[in-house]
């Protein structure tokens, strides 16, 4: 790996883009790396939680890499907007819950790479953007997609359309950043709610992703249905039954996960 950086801490798999003198930015290569990376962590029943973030002080990841995308054609872009788009919903669908610890500019495809995590931590230094109408194109990265499902239509085309930027501050109010930190702790602190996280049922959360990100592509009844087979599902691990036994008996559950 020539741009990520990746290591595994009791259950925590912690991902570094690695690019720094380029703010991050995601090439070809970079979205190859993490590809590769996040497929084998997905298979692994030892890893709970994922923490994503970018090396450096200034950026997560400051957007995909222009120098490289300046030169494409029409087939040659829409080929990288869907390799990246597939990395990214590795991301979203894959068992372990996904944080994004935002450390500084995520812009571009560094914010949607963060909003194909499941929460976002953000630094109080951090700055979120699509800026891409700058430059002629639009977020390919399912920006367009990811980014109104999480702050409303209305917002999503503001931010798009403006291409202006906003401090993690905004990103709150917004429900872009689900909580701000201070710059110094936002490795800990994000940490601490993956350790928090792995303290349940690892089943039922993940079976409660699954229902979250596959319902919201659902009609209503279509969506209670799969909900109700989630649910039904975790009946037949043993973290339902020993956290069921758990509760009834007072005592903390010892919960064996997957």
């Amino acid at each position: 790996m020539e741009n990520i950086i990746f290591k595994e801490k009791d259950g925590v798999m912690f991902i570094t883009i690695n690019r720094p003198k380029a703010l991050n930015a995601l090439n070809s290569s970079t979205i190859e790396e993490l590809g590769q990376v996040i497929s084998n962590v997905e298979k692994r029943k030892d890893i709970k939680t994922v923490i994503i973030t970018g090396s450096g002080e200034k950026a997560f990841v400051a957007g995909a890499d222009i120098s490289e995308m300046h030169t494409l054609n029409a087939i040659e872009g829409r080929e990288l907007a869907r390799k990246a788009q597939k990395v990214f919903s590795k991301i979203e669908h894959m068992p372990q819950i996904v944080i994004a610890a935002v450390n500084g500019y995520a812009l571009g495809g560094g914010c949607e790479l963060s909003m194909a995590c499941d929460i976002r931590v953000a630094s109080e230094r951090a700055i979120f953007g699509q800026p891409e109408v700058n430059l002629g194109i639009l977020p390919g990265f399912a920006g367009t997609q990811r980014l109104p499902r999480l702050v409303g239509k209305g917002v999503a085309k503001e931010l798009i359309f403006t291409t202006d930027m906003i401090d993690a501050k905004r990103a709150y109010e917004i429900g872009l950043a689900n909580k701000v930190v201070a710059h110094e702790l936002l490795i800990e602190e994000s940490e601490k709610m993956a350790r928090k996280i792995m303290t349940k049922g690892m089943f039922g959360v993940s079976l409660a992703k699954a229902a979250i990100n596959d319902g919201m592509n659902m009609d209503t009844e279509s969506a209670y249905k799969y909900e109700a087979d989630m649910f039904g599902l975790c009946f037949a691990t043993e973290d339902q039954k020993e956290g069921m036994e758990a509760f009834l008996n007072k005592r903390k559950a010892n919960f064996k996960n997957f």
